[in-house]
């Protein structure tokens, strides 16, 4: 079916078994994003919060709490919409296969926005930011934030919804300096289309006109995080996923998403900037209070009995983890068609996306060469680094099918295991330093700044990996509890960072300590972790990803034993050292009130909405 609303999905989920209603009143004040952790991690339903204090309106949040629940509601349109995509992969599969197509054109129709003449529900009632559900989803940040908004904006050269930006950038709509029902925050980072349309206006010395919709049909929120091709709008993705055009009208100049549930309007004029945030975000710890743009709230539009939309982001896995997924589900095929010689990528979502990118590509440059190294692959990985949201990869991990055809990057382990037993650290890491990162990953020097690595593997295994220590294996003073996180893996607990001089002199202590074991020795474990808790990070292969990942620069980070630099390339000899300790200059982690899980476990029990699902 094609949902018009919110609600009308809603009603939808609740017929099928896929939503709880809470009908006790929740506070917006952390109660709420607990609630919705609880029931994600509980692999839970859709909720629907009837009784939000201090609101008049009732929420909905975890529509895409599972990958199985995502599909469902696209039941009747993601087929035909995934066929729509891989003809951008393969346009000549639909002569090859033309029954296999024949929904295609059906998908097509609705891509086309259709400016609304008559139904206009959006335009029925107004209210201020004030009255709006007031989410705060972790202790510290810096007040309520709106955790779905669709940002959109125009292009003021090439104005209309063909040329429009949709996107999905945090909005502060309480706290720090932001004027009450006045002013918005509006956060948006590296490679995004709205800084585009900003920087004309700007040149113009006019102010951007910001439209940011809350709600609507699912359809419109997966696809303002869609990566879609240039010059497909993603208003156009989200009536041909939805099944139902994507409606809109003008009021004051400010374009509409008549099915919405919310619209925001406002401008945000050249350089008016201000403190936003802190806000818990998506790699497991706050990201920090930076000057960002303030809009100037025009008017707050909603629809008859609206249902305010939001999500609650944190350290991997959460609701975002099923967008990824469906995400991938849908454009699976698009990538490789898009850079030559690759095969699949995948940003993993433990290491919190943009951290990790795992890559396999073909080797097949010198096939008359015996002995293979990276060399088709290494072309590929400086595609990828240049290629649209992957160009903010901080770890790049490539690895040559050739080697293994059936070598799958969801099986993140094997793989890993994989090149692990061919890397040649004298020669496969490739850095990229003083360069820009993701806005969220204060691993780096600077907002922004940071450094990459390619790590590059191809040809025979090289080593067999190791899953005991030596008999006579010691550590050096101050390091202590190795733990095997799994083959050829090995975590150290060391001495905590507090000074990078002497934190680089622990490093260095340890790298000649383990020197003298030889290369052959050690040899079974080609990556060593300096950690805080080694336990902590050997316990599961996700607390791996995630502390190895967004923790560490690369060109900070990475040492070796006996490392040396030739002609300006570095390597080591030896196992590689990434140091993966917490650092003064890193971002808080993500720590839950006690008191509100408690109050969030009374709903679990006998009577509470959420009795037998948390």
């Amino acid at each position: 079916m094609a949902y018009k609303s919110t609600r009308d999905c809603l009603l939808d989920l609740e017929k099928n078994g896929h939503l709880v209603r809470i009908k006790e009143e929740v506070d917006p004040n952390l109660e709420m994003a607990a609630i919705h952790r609880r029931v994600f991690e509980a692999g839970g339903p859709a909720i629907w919060y009837e009784n939000v204090k201090g609101s008049p309106f009732s929420a909905t949040s975890n529509l895409f709490g599972s990958l199985e629940r995502s599909k469902f509601m696209f039941r009747h349109t993601l087929e035909r919409v995934k066929k729509l995509v891989s003809l951008k992969a393969d346009p000549m599969a639909i002569l090859k296969n033309p029954f296999a197509y024949l929904g295609v054109p059906l998908a097509g129709a609705t891509a086309l926005p259709l400016k609304a003449r008559f139904r206009k529900p959006v335009t029925m009632h107004e209210t201020t930011v004030g009255q709006l559900p007031q989410i705060k989803c972790w202790p510290d940040d810096g007040g309520a934030f709106v955790t779905l908004p669709l940002v959109y904006t125009e292009d003021i050269d090439k104005p209309g919804v063909m040329k429009s930006n949709l996107g999905m950038y945090r909005i502060q709509i309480s706290g720090n300096d932001y004027l009450q029902n006045q002013e918005v925050g509006l956060h948006y980072q590296l490679h995004r289309g709205i800084g585009v349309h900003q920087s004309k206006s700007n040149a113009k010395g006019q102010p951007l006109k910001v439209s940011v919709f809350i709600g609507g049909p699912p359809s419109h929120i997966l696809s303002a995080v869609m990566p879609l091709p240039e010059g497909l709008p993603e208003v156009a993705f989200a009536g041909a996923l939805g099944g139902r055009n994507f409606r809109y009208t003008y009021r004051d100049d400010f374009c509409l998403s008549t099915d919405a549930d919310f619209v925001i309007t406002g401008e945000v004029f050249p350089h008016d900037n201000k403190p936003e945030g802190p806000f818990g975000d998506h790699l497991g710890y706050y990201s920090l209070t930076h000057d960002f743009p303030v809009m100037k709230v025009h008017k707050v539009w909603h629809r008859p009995n609206p249902i305010w939309s939001f999500t609650v982001v944190g350290r991997p896995p959460q609701e975002d983890t099923s967008f990824g997924a469906l995400i991938h589900d849908i454009t699976g095929a698009i990538i490789p068609s898009e850079l030559p010689g690759l095969h699949e990528v995948n940003a993993v979502d433990a290491a919190g996306v943009h951290p990790l990118l795992l890559a396999i590509g073909s080797e097949r440059y010198t096939p008359y060469y015996k002995d293979r190294k990276p060399q088709e692959i290494l072309t590929i990985a400086n595609h990828i680094l240049g290629f649209g949201q992957m160009s903010l990869a901080k770890y790049l991990i490539i690895s040559a099918k050739e080697d293994n055809p059936k070598l799958d990057l969801h099986h993140i382990q094997d793989f890993f295991i994989h090149v692990l037993e061919r890397i040649d650290w004298t020669r496969d890491l490739h850095f990229h330093t003083k360069t820009s990162i993701d806005t969220l990953d204060y691993s780096g020097t600077d907002l922004n700044s940071g450094s990459k690595v390619v790590m590059a593997a191809a040809g025979e295994k090289k080593r067999t990996l190791a899953t005991t220590l030596p008999d006579d294996f010691s550590l050096p003073d101050g390091f202590h509890s190795p733990k095997i996180a799994f083959p050829g893996v090995l975590a150290i607990a060391s001495p905590a960072f507090k000074m990078e001089q002497s934190a680089i002199a622990d490093i260095n202590r340890l790298a000649r300590h383990l020197a003298q074991y030889g290369k052959d020795k050690l040899n079974g474990f080609p990556l060593i972790l300096a950690t805080d808790d080694s336990e902590f990070v050997a316990r599961t292969l996700n607390n791996f990803l995630w502390t190895t990942f967004t923790r560490s620069n690369p060109s900070h980070d990475i040492h070796g034993v006996e490392s040396f630099v030739e002609h300006k390339h570095w390597g080591c000899r030896g196992p590689l050292i990434i140091d993966t300790r917490i650092k003064p200059h890193h971002a808080p982690p993500l720590i839950e009130d006690a008191a509100i899980e408690r109050k969030v476990d009374k709903l679990g029990q006998k009577g509470g909405s959420l009795y037998g699902i948390i």
